[in-house]
C-alpha cells in the first residue's frame, strides 16, 4: 500500500525516490513468476532423458496405427491360408445315435401277421458317415483368390512398413519441434534478462540524471514485452512438450528431458540434389507405392475369381458309411417279435459302404447376382488402379517440393548466419553508445529486437534443415529404422 503524504514543494527526484524502484517491481513479477512456475519436488520421480532414437522406439511399440497395421497383416496371413485349403479336400464327418425310435402303422408286413393288423416297430440305432469332397474345376476361382490373397499379404507387409515410417517422421518432427521451442524459451530468457540489466542501468542513470523519465518508462515497456514474450515461449514449450507424450502415449504428468541432436550429420549435408534420380528412387522404394501395386493386383484378381462363378463347377466325392441296430421290436396284435441282431460293433465294423461320385453343377440363373458381383469387383478395381495412378503421380510432385523445401533450408541458414553476426555486432556498437549517452532508447531497442529475431531465425534455420532432411527421406522412401 503506498500512502503519499502532503509536501509544500518537491522535486522530480524526490518524489521519484519514494516509489518502488522499477527494477525492484520487474524482479518481484519475475519471482512470482517462478514460484507460480515451479512445480513441486517433494516426492516426485526424475525426469526421464530421452534421446530422439528412444522415443521413436517407444512410439512405434504403442503406436495404434501400427498396431493396426499389424493386426491387418496377421489377418491377411490367414485369409492366404485358407486361400491355401480351397486346394485341399473337405472332409466332414457325421454320427447319429438313436436311443429309442417307435413308428406305428397298417402296413402287410411278413411273419405271419396278416394284413390290416396294427404294427408297432421300436428300435435303437446307431449310424456314422465320413465325407470327402475336391473340388476339380470351379471356374479357376480357388486359383484367383489365392493370387489375390497373396497380393494383399504383400501389400500388408508393406503398409506395416509404411505406417512405421510415417510414425518415425512424426516423432522427429515432434522432437525437433520441443527442442527448437526450448531454445526459444532460452533467447527469450536472456532476452528479458539482458533487457532487466539494461533497466538497472537506466534506473541508476535517471538518478544521476543522465537519462530522463521517458526512457526509463519505455525500458520498463520493454521490460514489460520481454517478460511476456518469455511467458509465451513458456507456454509454447510446454505444448510441444504434451504433444510429444501424446505421440509417444506416455502418461502426460511425466517429466521429460530431450537430449539434443547431434549438428555434425547436418553440417556434412550437401544442398545439390539430383530430382530426378531421386524421384526414380522414391518410385521404386516408397513402400505405400508398392502396397498400392499390389491391392491393384489384388483388386484385378478378385475380378476373375468372382467371374468363375459363371462357369460349371466339378466335385469329386467319396463318402464312407455304416449302420448298426442294438435291438428291433415288432408287435401287432399283441404279440412281440424281438429280431436279433449281432453286436453293435460287429454290425458297424461289417456294415461299413462307401461310394464315388463326380457332381457337376452349373447355374444357369441366379437373378443377376453374379453379374452385379463381377461389376462390384470391376470398380473397386478400376477405383484401386485410380488411387494408384495418384499416389504415383504424387510421389513426384512431392519429391520436388520437398527438394526444393531443402535446398531453401540451407540458404535460410546462410542468410540467418550472416543476420547473427550483423545483428550481434551493431547491438554491440548501439550499446556502448547508449550506456554513453550517445544513442537513444528507440535506437537501442530497435537493435536488440533485430538481435533478438536473428539468434531465434538462426536456430529456426538449424531445426528446420534437419526436419528437411528427415522429411526428404521420407517421401523419397528411404527412411531409417532402427
Amino acid at each position: 500500500m503506498l500512502i503519499l503524504v502532503a509536501r509544500t514543494k518537491t522535486t522530480p527526484t524526490e518524489r521519484y525516490s519514494r516509489m518502488p524502484s522499477p527494477r525492484n517491481k520487474v524482479l518481484f513479477i519475475l519471482a512470482l513468476l517462478l514460484l507460480v512456475s515451479m512445480p513441486a519436488q517433494s516426492a516426485e520421480l526424475p525426469a526421464k532423458r530421452l534421446s530422439l532414437n528412444e522415443c521413436i522406439s517407444i512410439a512405434l511399440k504403442n503406436a495404434t496405427s501400427v498396431k493396426k497395421a499389424q493386426n491387418n497383416l496377421e489377418l491377411e496371413g490367414v485369409d492366404l491360408l485358407r486361400s491355401y485349403g480351397s486346394f485341399l479336400p473337405k472332409v466332414t464327418s457325421s454320427a447319429s445315435f438313436v436311443p429309442r425310435s417307435v413308428s406305428r402303422s397298417y402296413n402287410s408286413i411278413s411273419s405271419g401277421i396278416s394284413s390290416g393288423d396294427k404294427v408297432r416297430t421300436e428300435n435303437e440305432s446307431i449310424s456314422l458317415g465320413v465325407t470327402a469332397s475336391l473340388n476339380l474345376f470351379n471356374g479357376l476361382s480357388d486359383y484367383s483368390a489365392l493370387q489375390s490373397a497373396l497380393d494383399l499379404k504383400g501389400a500388408a507387409g508393406f503398409t506395416l512398413q509404411r505406417a512405421r515410417e510415417t510414425i518415425v517422421l512424426d516423432i522427429t518432427q515432434h522432437y525437433y519441434q520441443a527442442l527448437l521451442d526450448v531454445e526459444l524459451l532460452g533467447i527469450a530468457r536472456e532476452n528479458l534478462q539482458s533487457s532487466n540489466d539494461l533497466l538497472t542501468l537506466t534506473d541508476r542513470q535517471y538518478r544521476i540524471g543522465l537519462k530522463s523519465m521517458t526512457d526509463l518508462y519505455q525500458q520498463q515497456a520493454e521490460v514489460a514485452g520481454n517478460l511476456l514474450s518469455a511467458i509465451k515461449a513458456e507456454n509454447q514449450s510446454r505444448k510441444s512438450r504434451l504433444e510429444l507424450l501424446r505421440r509417444l502415449r506416455l502418461d502426460p504428468v511425466t517429466e521429460i528431458t530431450l537430449e539434443p541432436v547431434e549438428t555434425a550429420s547436418l553440417e556434412s549435408l550437401s544442398p545439390s540434389i539430383d530430382v530426378e534420380a531421386l524421384s526414380a528412387s522414391g518410385l521404386k522404394s516408397r513402400a505405400d507405392l508398392e502396397a498400392g501395386r499390389l491391392q491393384t493386383d489384388a483388386a484385378r484378381w478378385q475380378v476373375r475369381s468372382v467371374s468363375g462363378n459363371r462357369l460349371p463347377k466339378l466335385d469329386l466325392v467319396f463318402s464312407m458309411n455304416s449302420n448298426g441296430i442294438e435291438y428291433y421290436k415288432l408287435t401287432s396284435g399283441g404279440r412281440t417279435i424281438d429280431y436279433p441282431y449281432p453286436p453293435i460293433g460287429r454290425q458297424l465294423e461289417n456294415g461299413i459302404g462307401y461310394s464315388v461320385s463326380l457332381n457337376l453343377s452349373w447355374t444357369i440363373f441366379d437373378g443377376f447376382q453374379t453379374r452385379y458381383s463381377v461389376q462390384n469387383a470391376k470398380v473397386n478395381w478400376l477405383n484401386r488402379r485410380l488411387d494408384y495412378e495418384e499416389l504415383k503421380d504424387g510421389i513426384v510432385l512431392d519429391l520436388q517440393l520437398a527438394a526444393g523445401d531443402y535446398r531453401s533450408a540451407f540458404n535460410q541458414i546462410e542468410a540467418a548466419r550472416a543476420s547473427l553476426r550483423s545483428a550481434g555486432s551493431a547491438f554491440g556498437a548501439v550499446q556502448r553508445k547508449y550506456e554513453l549517452g550517445a544513442a537513444g532508447f528507440v535506437e537501442l531497442s530497435a537493435a536488440r529486437a533485430t538481435l533478438f529475431n536473428a539468434k531465434s531465425n538462426m536456430t529456426q534455420a538449424s531445426y528446420n534443415l534437419a526436419l528437411q532432411k528427415a522429411l526428404l527421406d521420407y517421401t523419397s522412401g528411404k527412411t531409417v529404422i532402427e
